[in-house]
């Protein structure tokens, strides 16, 4: 009897420069932590959200539809979505787009509050409430027990994840595994070919263990921007030099040196004598912008001239996120692209 063989399924998580069918956002409201200064915060969000329903349908989840819409002139191509949740950072909990087979699916990995150390329990339920909605129409969604979150990883859509072994390989995330286990990972979920790990780099006031999105990003598959410190007094300054000369030897996946693009550092910025965690490299990418965090700094413009550069076919849109690094986040942070 001839045995049929079932090709395994061939799978790639798609770079965020790709046709996105919108992003997710989530609101601030009264039982987060965002209630010291509310409608401060929500300004922000609503900037956001403006800024990408400009030409991309926006997913909105908040505790109050209508008190929400209220904030907006103009609620066109957003959706309005009432679910509970714990806090913001959608980038961490929302699903992750990948292509399996040429069609879409997502993943809905575990979400712990950043390896315990925030309840979570609202955020890790909202893809399926979303997918049990309908949101996602017919676009299969597989739940995984096995704890990623979005701004931990970046993929050049070719095979190649990069990510920080201070994060995947942290004990606070499944039990602590080494970079090997974690790659296997990384490979049968997301399709990966490869993996390059950065072992250096933080940025203070950051509680995710050192995530990729605030240290270096694919701005094309053959180009890293990563952020830089000039400032040999600044605590950042040996870790983030360190970072740059590890991205240095890394090659792209057909063997070439990277093309490495340095982001600006802002002066340190605090609140309360703690320094807030203020990074560049938190920029999101949709179908016709290039939005990225300011931080009422003299790099806000250094960076946006940057982006210019580097995105020549997007609009460049910057947007205030001093409020946002209060509460140990950004602009890439609280926002997740789904492709449907």
């Amino acid at each position: 009897m001839k045995r049929t063989t079932i090709p395994a399924a061939n799978k790639r998580m798609p770079a965020e420069w790709e046709k996105q069918r919108a992003v997710l956002l989530s609101f601030p409201h009264e039982k987060s932590d965002w209630n010291d200064n509310l409608n401060s915060a929500l300004s922000v969000f609503v900037r956001i959200a403006q800024a990408i329903a400009y030409k991309e349908s926006v997913y909105i989840i908040c505790d109050n539809t209508q008190k929400i819409k209220d904030l907006f002139c103009s609620t066109n191509n957003m959706s309005f979505i009432e679910l509970s949740t714990n806090d913001t950072w959608t980038r961490d909990y929302g699903v992750i787009s990948i292509e399996e087979n040429g069609a879409t699916k997502l993943l809905d990995f575990t979400f712990d509050g950043w390896g315990g150390k925030f309840d979570a329990h609202l955020d890790n339920d909202v893809n399926k409430a979303l997918y049990q909605k309908g949101y996602f129409g017919n676009t299969p969604m597989e739940t995984i027990d096995f704890v990623l979150e979005g701004g931990s990883i970046e993929s050049d859509g070719v095979g190649t994840i990069l990510t920080t072994s201070k994060c995947l390989c942290n004990q606070n995330r499944n039990g602590g595994l080494s970079k090997k286990e974690v790659e296997a990972k990384l490979k049968e979920y997301l399709g990966a070919k490869r993996v390059l790990w950065l072992d250096h780099g933080y940025i203070a006031g950051d509680d995710t263990d050192s995530h990729i999105d605030t240290l270096a990003r694919f701005v094309n598959k053959d180009t890293i921007a990563y952020v830089k410190c000039d400032d040999k007094d600044d605590e950042h300054y040996e870790a983030l030099t360190m970072m740059e000369e590890q991205l240095k030897e890394f090659t792209t996946i057909d063997n070439k040196p990277y093309n490495l693009v340095a982001l600006p550092f802002t002066k340190p910025k605090y609140k309360d004598g703690v320094r807030l965690p203020a990074t560049y490299a938190n920029f999101l990418i949709t179908n016709y912008a290039l939005i990225y965090p300011t931080y009422d700094d003299e790099a806000d413009k250094i960076a946006g001239d940057i982006f210019k550069k580097l995105f020549p076919n997007l609009e460049i849109i910057p947007i205030n996120c001093l409020r946002l690094i209060e509460q140990g986040g950004s602009l890439h942070c609280s926002t997740m692209q789904i492709r449907l």
